[in-house]
């Protein structure tokens, strides 16, 4: 007999096969790296917005410590607003945070969180009234505000919310 004939053949691989087998593990590691990149950007972006939340309850604890209507009896008779500068440094009532924009951003004691230089606090007062909040009224002519706040980080805005501050019985 002829070597040729009595030897079996082998299956093996041809290179159609070894080519899908690559194109295969190179989709798959393909979908892993993206499956990562996003993962990483949705953690950034889930990072951001739980500092935006803390930004805004921070400020949050600041307006409802603030006195309604301005302590200063010089003052009392000034329309509602800030008494000062621009952003509003020295507040003393809560209509001194009318329409002001903090960066850095501030605490619950109106301190600058200075290691968040690249975000921002803009508060909104609306004054509300009583019997249905959901109606504006004049600035100053309800004890109802409306806080409205939007943090940013680099001028994007990351999160809004905002709040009712209503005046207490002892002021």
């Amino acid at each position: 007999m002829n070597n040729m004939a009595q030897t079996k053949l082998r299956p093996a691989f041809t290179l159609i096969e070894v080519l899908i087998a690559i194109a295969t593990i190179g989709i798959g590691i393909t979908a892993m790296l993206t499956g990562i990149a996003s993962s990483t950007r949705v953690n950034g972006e889930g990072r951001s917005i739980t500092q935006a939340a803390f930004i805004a309850q921070e400020l949050r604890e600041w307006t409802v410590k603030l006195p309604f209507r301005d302590p200063d009896p010089g003052d009392a008779d000034n329309p509602p607003g800030p008494d000062g500068s621009d952003p509003q440094a020295f507040v003393d009532d809560l209509d001194d945070l009318m329409n002001v924009v903090y960066s850095p951003p501030r605490d619950g004691l109106g301190s600058p969180i200075t290691d968040m230089a690249n975000w921002s606090q803009t508060i909104t007062l609306t004054w509300r009234d009583p019997e249905n909040i959901s109606t504006t009224v004049a600035d100053g002519a309800s004890d109802v505000i409306n806080v409205q706040v939007v943090i940013a980080r680099n001028g994007i805005q990351v999160l809004t919310t905002g709040w009712v501050v209503s005046r207490g019985a002892d002021e």
